[in-house]
């Protein structure tokens, strides 16, 4: 019997899959990975391949900000398509509605805002958190989120796979690639690939006997709704510090917010998810966590 071959989980594999080309008068497609053991396309690939096809629709402007709610699940085995209608194309603000589609079935939309850029009339921001740098931090191999070239170093190695390990409901995270890319979009979608890994795990850290490692087993969880900000220009081939909080978690959910800042102290990117993290559902015998989240 002959077996597919699976591509690897490689930082060249997820700019092939962020970069979509066009596929007709708004459309843009995304090609397929390929079977893996879970075939769910995480939410941040997806609204990462939406900031791309944005910027490339409407190449004079620069994507500031893109949120999407995530209805269904899209499989790694087959293609996706980005849909954008312009709802408004204007000399300093563009916005942008967009949808992603798999077999002709709406996975996920959102909105996309871009701006024709300006200089400071002020300038301020948040304090990066006084936490270890990264040559102080072990790499970290988190499951799901291993991409050969990818360097991911966890403050207090905080993403634990023992759920009886307790700590605040949050995660800083330092992550860098290895290559820069061509182009500021791609360094957008990249970060914004990053930005629903957390959400879960911090959201779970407070609470006895609950972990990360249980989730798709005997906790379903996913990522519902995600909106990203992007405020300097960031390059994703240095190091980035991920921050996130989980604000609230509770009625089967959990929100955070998060900031991302360079390792120079600036802020260049905000971010908020919204997740699902609830027990699994009984099914004719058999647990399920369903199909219609990520």
């Amino acid at each position: 019997m002959e077996q597919t071959q699976t591509r690897p989980w490689t930082q060249d594999e997820l700019l092939r899959l962020l970069d979509v080309q066009p596929d007709g008068d708004g459309a843009w497609l995304a090609p397929a990975h390929g079977p893996t053991a879970r075939d769910v396309v995480e939410a941040g690939q997806m609204l990462g391949a939406t900031v791309v096809a944005a910027a490339k629709q409407i190449p004079h402007q620069r994507v500031v900000s893109a949120s999407m709610i995530f209805s269904r699940a899209a499989a790694h085995s087959l293609p996706l398509t980005v849909h954008l209608d312009p709802v408004r194309t204007g000399r300093t603000f563009s916005t942008v509605e967009a949808q992603v589609r798999q077999q002709d079935t709406q996975r996920c939309s959102g909105v996309v805002l871009l701006d024709a850029d300006a200089g400071d009339l002020i300038r301020g921001s948040i304090a990066m958190p006084d936490v270890d740098t990264p040559d102080r931090l072990r790499s970290h191999s988190v499951p799901g989120a291993v991409v050969e070239g990818r360097d991911i170093r966890v403050v207090d190695d905080a993403y634990d796979h023992d759920p009886d390990r307790v700590g605040p409901p949050e995660l800083f995270v330092w992550t860098k690639f290895r290559d820069a890319p061509a182009h500021e979009y791609l360094h957008q979608a990249l970060l914004t690939q990053s930005t629903t890994h957390w959400t879960v795990a911090a959201a779970m850290r407070p609470h006895t006997g609950i972990g990360e490692s249980m989730a798709h087993r005997s906790i379903s969880t996913g990522i519902t709704m995600t909106t990203v900000t992007f405020h300097d220009t960031a390059d994703v081939s240095q190091w980035l510090l991920y921050v996130t909080r989980a604000t609230y978690a509770g009625r089967g959910q959990a929100q955070s917010d998060g900031h991302v800042f360079g390792e120079d102290g600036r802020l260049v990117a905000s971010y908020s998810v919204h997740a699902m993290i609830r027990g699994l559902l009984e099914r004719n015998g058999a647990t399920s966590g369903g199909d219609t989240l990520l």
